[in-house]
C-alpha cells in the first residue's frame, strides 16, 4: 500500500493504478473514498475485498458530467432536469442502468426492493464538486466506481489518519492512498432515486 501526498505527481499515479486494475483510496467532497474502474471487474471485487463488504451491496460511479452518466443511466427529461439543478452536489442519484454500460457486474444492480414492482438494474451516479476527483475523470476518461473508505460496519472518516488505521491489519489493501490531510466535518452524500414515480430520498 503506498501512501503519497496530494500533488499533480499523485494524479498521474492514480491514473497508472486504476488504469492497471488497482484501488486507490483518495478525498472527495465528502468522506475519503476508494476508488476503481468502473468497468473492471477485477478491481471492482478488490474493492469488495478490502472493505469486507457484502455483494448485495452494489457500488456507485462517479461520473464528470451528464454526459458521461449517459454512458451507463437512462437520463430522460425528468432526471436530466434534476442532475441539472442538484448538481455537483453532495448527492447521489439512483437512475436505471443502461443495458449496454459496460459497468462490472458488482456495480450498480439494486436487490429486489419490492414485489409489487417492476424491478430494473439501476445505478447510483455521483457528480461532484471536487477538484481532485474531477482530474482524476478528466484524465482516466471513464466512469469510477466509488465508495467510502472503510472497512464495512467501521465508521467512515474524513481524517487521514483513522483511514489508514483501519487497513493497516486487514489482508487485501488499496494499491495506492492520497494522502489530502484531514478534510472538513462531512458526511457521505444524500441518495434520491429516481427510478419511481415519485422521488424518494433513501440516505
Amino acid at each position: 500500500m503506498e501512501i503519497i501526498k496530494l500533488s499533480n505527481s499523485a494524479l498521474e499515479k492514480a491514473v497508472k493504478v486504476i488504469s492497471a486494475g488497482g484501488v486507490v483510496v483518495c478525498p472527495s467532497d465528502t468522506v475519503y473514498g476508494l476508488v476503481c474502474d468502473a468497468g473492471n471487474k477485477k478491481a471492482v471485487e478488490k474493492i469488495f475485498k478490502i472493505k469486507k463488504r457484502p455483494k448485495t451491496k452494489p457500488l456507485g460511479v462517479f461520473v464528470r458530467d451528464i454526459k458521461m452518466a449517459r454512458r451507463v443511466a437512462v437520463i430522460d427529461e425528468r432526471a436530466k432536469k434534476f442532475l441539472k439543478r442538484n448538481t455537483p452536489g453532495k448527492i447521489t442519484v439512483i437512475l436505471k442502468k443502461r443495458p449496454n454500460s459496460g459497468l462490472a457486474k458488482l456495480v450498480g444492480t439494486q436487490p429486489a426492493r419490492s414485489a409489487s414492482r417492476n424491478e430494473v438494474d439501476t445505478v447510483g451516479i455521483r457528480i461532484i464538486k471536487d477538484k481532485f476527483i474531477n482530474e482524476l475523470l478528466d484524465n482516466f476518461g471513464k466512469p469510477l466506481a466509488q465508495t467510502s473508505a472503510n472497512v464495512f460496519s467501521q465508521p467512515f472518516s474524513t481524517k487521514i489518519g483513522e483511514v489508514l488505521k483501519q487497513f493497516e491489519n486487514i489482508e487485501s489493501k488499496p494499491d495506492l492512498v492520497i494522502d489530502a490531510g484531514d478534510l472538513p466535518k462531512s458526511r457521505p452524500s444524500a441518495i434520491i432515486d429516481l427510478t419511481y414515480n415519485k422521488v424518494k430520498i433513501l440516505r
